[in-house]
């Protein structure tokens, strides 16, 4: 599903005045170089940016509550509030407009991380299980200092 930025402009405004009977008058943009995060809200800039990739990896119901999460942000910022996650009156506005705290895992990010990569020394024989890939030309084994192999 792809949105323009004027239709995600104008579907937080709508959600704002309807959860937080408020009004969204700044600035929301997709921003696809978000890797690790739905959103985020810039404060120095009364900025909301938003990762595209969940809309299209989880549909439009979680996406609603990664914009609510970042309207409590803008909203409590506006107010002068504490808008950060560990702020008690951040916490209590996540809950009365029923944001999420955290926003799911993308599925395509869980195939990254399940990836193993496993190598052999060529000396000793022994076996390694890495997650982040090994520079085997820099590093050796640690029992017999031998060279390592990709099996």
């Amino acid at each position: 599903m792809t949105m323009t930025n004027e239709e995600l402009q104008q579907w937080t405004e709508e959600i704002s005045l309807t959860n937080f009977q408020k009004p969204y008058v700044d600035k929301v943009e997709f921003n696809p170089r978000l890797r690790t995060t739905g959103g985020r809200y810039i404060p120095s800039k009364r900025v909301i940016e938003l990762n595209p990739k969940y809309l299209d990896e989880l549909g439009e119901e979680e996406f609603k509550g990664i914009i609510k999460h970042e309207l409590c942000h803008y909203h409590l910022h506006i107010e002068g509030k504490g808008y950060k996650h560990g702020d008690r009156e951040f916490k209590e506005l996540l809950k009365t407009t029923n944001s999420p705290r955290f926003c799911k895992a993308l599925p395509s990010q869980k195939q990254k991380q399940a990836e193993l990569h496993y190598y052999m020394c060529t000396s000793c024989g022994r076996e390694y299980t890495r997650k982040r890939r090994v520079n085997t030309k820099r590093y050796g084994c640690g029992k017999c200092r031998g060279k390592l192999k990709k099996k």
